[in-house]
């Protein structure tokens, strides 16, 4: 600041310029006494300016936006800017090589009165004044429309002029409005229009000879003020809020990483519109702020935006509209969501009959491939603007009427290469945000969710946005957690056993765990290394119940012994190896908030997110068993077990899940929302079974989670039922499991086939084998080998699980490809 101050004294006195010094000792609540005072009040404003009148008539003036003169900021100055569209004169020699200012970025524009010369009052922070005065003086001021500003004057702004005014107005259209409706009744004269004013306060004087030329103490402060501006280390000079912290926070633009969401003020659908772009786009990178309307018009954003997001559907005001096509002709980056924003080149037609109806846009990719998916439309459809304007690119078309209507479209806007993606399909949305659409409608745009993400991810990606992770969460520590002492203390004794003569080093072909015993301080952890708790913390996540597990889990075995970790690469590989050797009677699982590598049946990754639950459940069996005769069955109990956790809960009995061969559980038979993988080992005559688990219980993006389903019952029929948690889920998975396997052993497979085939999807499904031109099958159930069983001619055959698999979209049983 003082540096400032001092170039702007330095021009002053040696600038030949009208000039008027305006004093604001007042506004600065600065001791009369401090000897910096004299300069700042005397050069704080330091304009351009000619003989204007001591009041000016408002009365002709246009109000900018009748929300304007809801009441003015503290600390503000209000000025008047008065430009004309004369030629551009020859830069002065002082100008430096700062950026261009534009004059609406830092202010807050109030009434303007067209014409020539043209003028504008405004409202500004005492800030953002001072760099407006800086730049007009060094000739970077920009006003846009070929106006060069000219003068600058600070005013006293009468609290009400601008209220007066807005009646006036209001009153003017009011009186018009009634002139046309009623075009032959004779009505009385208006009223004068009343007259409002601004009272300045200024001196005029020649430039060589301002009050700082007479003043003793800023004569007596020169020297001194310069030199220790000569002797100033960059260790004293603040960072200015715009400096960059770290080199990896800004992008190839060179702008700060900061997306802005504008809603017009609606905090709800900022959180909405904030948890979409999180699901989309690398958090690691940016940074996303709620932009509000006085925020828009007032603060100097523009050139620290990398993207801004419009995600209301309230039509725009003037004032905003220009305000961000003056961000995009500066060379900004934007996506339109639902928004009234119409650059030039388009315009915006309505189509009312079809707003939040279900439509069918086809999107084309940049690799020239279109994708079909389901969406609701906004209501409103792009037209191009014969008048043109920037280049306009269709990139999404709607069919809901005859011919195909413009819905998603790319625009580029202005010589800086601006650039807008504009949509009048509901992106925003999820599929269950609209009650009217019903189950049918609720499943269509459910299946098209996925196909919604990746549009979302294309533009954001087009828009310059990363949406990939920049790194993968680090592994969390791995706590031993209990709900029997007896099966806890034998398998420490296990443990005991296996670590105590290696120093507490387990090495198996997943990796070194590291145990920790009670008292014992944790190790230092090398890469691919992880350490296990055997006494953990009184609150050791927020992801995991310990005592909702307890509650719901009625085993007698299984699940007792709990190995759980917040983030880990999968379940199965914290068992695999020695773990998978623990005795029987510990009832070992393990469960994951988060994989980051998920493992499914034929080496299929397994994306696990939070909100999905995920547990491997270690069991040993004799071979000579029944289940132990007809392993695959195993696979189809567990699915099963999953199935009935929910459909057996008192009022959950018809949430649609149901079960896929081999082992997928789906939502009806439209999408997979979890799925069961088990390996097996031999030891004599024992297998030792790893059973792994994962279904979505809250994640409902990109695909469809069990609370959606929940939700859906309560919207459809009126009903109250709470959502589910993921550790209530897998304790009443793990006991029905369980009582499953019990039953299986007593009485074979008989005992669960008919509940089985209740909640399956293939019950008469006429397939074809293999490819689309193999032998049509009729399927007929499970073998007695758990194998699926199809009737083809006379023929009945056997299709085993492994390398197979139902491609449901074309009622084929595949041969999986690796």
């Amino acid at each position: 600041m003082l540096i400032t101050l001092c170039y702007i004294y330095l021009w002053l006195r040696f600038q030949r310029h009208y000039t008027a010094v305006i004093r604001t000792a007042e506004a600065l609540r600065i001791p009369h006494n401090d000897r910096t005072l004299c300069l700042c009040v005397c050069m704080y404003v330091c304009m351009y300016v000619c003989d204007l009148q001591a009041c000016v008539d408002l009365s002709k003036w246009t109000l900018l936006g009748s929300s304007l003169i809801c009441g003015r900021r503290l600390e503000s100055i209000a000025f008047i800017i008065e430009a004309t569209s004369r030629q551009k004169v020859p830069a002065s020699p002082y100008r430096t090589n700062e950026k261009v200012l534009n004059w609406s970025d830092y202010c807050l524009p109030l009434a303007h009165s067209p014409g020539q010369p043209y003028r504008a009052v405004a409202e500004a922070s005492l800030e953002n004044f001072s760099r407006l005065g800086v730049a007009f003086m060094e000739d970077r001021l920009h006003m846009g429309n070929g106006l060069i500003p000219e003068k600058i004057v600070s005013v006293l702004l009468r609290e009400t002029a601008l209220r007066e005014l807005f009646e006036q107005q209001q009153d003017g259209r009011r009186i018009e409005a009634e002139r046309h409706s009623e075009p032959t009744e004779p009505r009385d004269s208006p009223q004068p229009p009343r007259k409002s004013s601004l009272h300045l306060e200024q001196q005029h004087m020649d430039g060589h000879h301002l009050h700082l030329s007479s003043c003793h103490e800023c004569l007596e402060l020169e020297n001194s003020t310069i030199l220790s501006v000569k002797c100033a280390s960059a260790e004293n000079i603040p960072d200015l809020p715009d400096d960059e912290e770290e080199s990896g926070r800004r992008n190839a633009s060179g702008k700060p990483p900061n997306l802005l969401v504008f809603t017009g003020g609606c905090e709800e659908q900022f959180q909405k519109i904030r948890s979409l772009l999180e699901e989309c786009v690398d958090t690691e990178r940016y940074a996303i702020y709620h932009l509000r309307p006085q925020q828009a018009l007032s603060e100097p954003w523009l050139e620290n935006t990398l993207l801004l997001v419009l995600a209301t559907d309230e039509t725009l005001t003037p004032q905003l509209q220009l305000r961000f096509l003056s961000y995009l002709s500066h060379g900004g980056k934007l996506l339109g969501l639902s928004s009234s924003l119409c650059p030039a080149g388009l315009t915006l037609q309505p189509r009312d009959a079809q707003n939040d109806r279900i439509c069918s846009l086809t999107f084309s990719r940049s690799d020239s491939t279109e994708l079909q998916l389901s969406v609701l439309s906004s209501g409103s459809v792009y037209e191009r603007d014969g008048a043109g304007g920037g280049e306009v690119e269709l990139w999404g078309q709607i069919s809901a009427r005859d011919e195909p209507e413009m819905a998603i479209v790319r625009v580029t806007h202005g010589e800086d290469s601006g650039e807008a993606i504009l949509c009048q399909v509901r992106l925003e949305t999820a599929p269950d945000a609209h009650d009217a659409q019903g189950s049918a409608g609720f499943s269509e745009l459910k299946m098209s969710n996925g196909r919604r993400y990746e549009v979302l991810t294309e533009i954001l990606t087009s828009l310059g946005l990363s949406c990939e992770l920049s790194q993968v969460p680090p592994h969390s520590p791995i706590y031993l957690l209990s709900t029997d002492t007896e099966q806890t203390g034998s398998f420490l004794r296990w443990l005991q056993e296996q670590a105590g003569g290696s120093g507490g080093v387990l090495r198996s072909a997943a990796g070194v765990l590291k145990v920790v015993w009670a008292g014992d301080e944790p190790p230092d952890l090398c890469e691919g290394e992880q350490v296990l708790h055997t006494e953990p913390p009184q609150s050791f996540s927020e992801h995991f119940s310990l005592q909702m597990y307890r509650q719901h889990l009625q085993t007698q075995r299984l699940g007792r012994t709990v190995l759980y970790a917040d983030v880990t690469s999968s379940t199965m590989s914290m068992l695999d190896g020695l773990m998978s050797q623990s005795p029987q009677e510990t009832g070992l699982i393990a469960i994951a908030a988060r994989q980051t590598q998920g493992k499914g049946r034929g080496g299929n990754a397994w994306l696990s997110p939070l909100g999905c639950a995920m547990f491997t459940l270690h069991l040993q069996l004799s071979v000579d068993s029944r289940l132990g005769q007809r392993i695959p069955f195993l696979q189809h109990l567990a699915a099963l077990a999953v199935v009935e956790s929910v459909r057996t809960l008192p009022g959950y009995e018809d949430v649609d899940l149901r079960l896929k061969w081999p082992n997928d559980i789906y939502y009806s038979n439209l999408m997979k929302l979890g799925g069961v993988l088990v390996n097996s080992t031999v030891t004599g005559r024992t297998f030792s079974l790893l059973i792994g688990c994962g279904f979505n219980v809250s994640n409902s993006n990109p695909t469809v989670c069990i609370n959606d389903l929940v939700l859906q019952q309560n919207r459809e029929h009126g009903l109250g039922l709470d959502v589910l948690a993921s550790d209530q889920l897998i304790a009443r998975s793990v006991t029905l499991l369980e009582r499953f396997v019990s039953d299986f052993q007593l009485r074979g497979p008989q005992a669960l086939l008919q509940l089985y085939y209740s909640r399956w999807v293939h019950s008469g499904t006429r397939v074809r084998l293999w490819s689309e031109d193999g032998p049509e099958a009729q399927v007929l159930g499970l073998d007695e080998n758990g194998f699926l069983q199809v009737r083809t001619g006379d023929q009945v055959v056997s299709v085993q699980p492994d390398g197979n698999s139902f491609d449901m979209l074309r009622n084929l049983v595949v041969t999986k490809t690796r």
